[in-house]
C-alpha cells in the first residue's frame, strides 16, 4: 500500500502524482518553513530545497518539528534527514544565507519558491528575484494572531522594524492554521495553476481570501 494512499483517495492519482513531481524551494526552516515542508511532504510532493543557515534551538521545539536531540544542528540539515527517514523525500539543504551575492545560487533553477524568511531584508531578496525571474512565489508570514498567504503579485514586503526582536509571542495553533492554509493553496496550484491568496486571523478561526 502506498505512503500517500489517503491523500490519492482525496486528491485523486493524477494529483498526486504531479505533487511527486513538482520541485520545491523553501526559504526558511522555521516555524512557518519546516511545518510546511513537513506537510508537503507527507501529501505527496518529494522533491524540496530547503534554504537555512540557522541552527535548532531550545524555543523552537513548540513550533517547529526539531526534537531536543537537534538542539544545535543545522535546521535544513535535520529537515533534509527527517522528511528522508519519514517518507523518501529528497531535499536539498542549502545552509549559506540569503545574500545579494547567493541568491542566483541560491534560487537559481527553482520552479516554485515559497518565502517563509522571518526577515524583511530576505523576504525583499525573494519577492525581487522571483519577480524578475518569473517564478511563481508564494509569501507566507505571522505577525501576533494573523497570518496571510499570498502569491508574489500582490505581496508587500514588511517592515523591518520587529526583525531583530527574538522574544515575541507565538502562538502553535496560528502556526498550524497558517501551515494549513499554505499547503492548501500549494497543493491547489500544483494541481490547476491557480493562485489564491488568504489571510488568517486566530482569534475568530477566519480564513478569508486577500483583497
Amino acid at each position: 500500500m502506498s505512503i500517500f494512499f489517503h491523500e490519492k483517495l482525496h486528491r485523486t492519482d493524477e494529483v498526486v502524482e504531479r505533487m511527486h513531481e513538482a520541485a520545491v524551494t523553501i526559504c526558511g526552516a522555521g516555524a512557518l518553513g519546516a511545518n510546511i515542508a513537513e506537510s508537503l511532504a507527507r501529501a505527496g510532493f518529494q522533491r524540496f530545497t530547503l534554504i537555512d543557515d540557522d541552527r535548532v534551538e531550545e524555543r523552537n521545539l513548540s513550533t517547529q518539528p526539531y526534537q531536543r536531540g537537534d538542539i544545535g544542528a543545522m535546521k535544513a540539515k535535520m529537515m533534509a534527514n527527517m522528511l528522508y527517514r519519514a517518507v523518501g523525500a529528497q531535499v536539498e539543504a542549502r545552509t549559506q544565507r540569503l545574500t545579494d551575492a547567493t541568491v542566483n545560487k541560491l534560487l537559481g533553477g527553482s520552479a516554485l519558491v515559497v518565502d517563509a524568511f522571518d526577515n524583511s531584508a530576505s523576504r525583499r531578496l525573494v519577492k525581487t528575484w522571483c519577480a524578475e525571474t518569473d517564478t511563481p512565489c508564494l509569501h507566507a508570514g505571522l505577525a501576533s494572531d494573523y497570518a496571510e498567504i499570498i502569491w508574489n503579485d500582490h505581496y508587500r514586503v514588511p517592515s523591518p522594524a520587529n526583525d531583530d526582536i527574538c522574544d515575541y509571542p507565538l502562538a502553535r495553533n496560528l502556526v498550524t492554521l497558517a501551515v494549513s492554509v499554505a499547503c492548501e493553496v500549494l497543493i491547489d496550484y500544483v494541481a490547476t495553476d491557480a493562485r489564491r491568496s488568504y489571510t488568517v486571523t486566530l482569534a475568530d478561526l477566519a480564513v478569508r481570501p486577500f483583497v
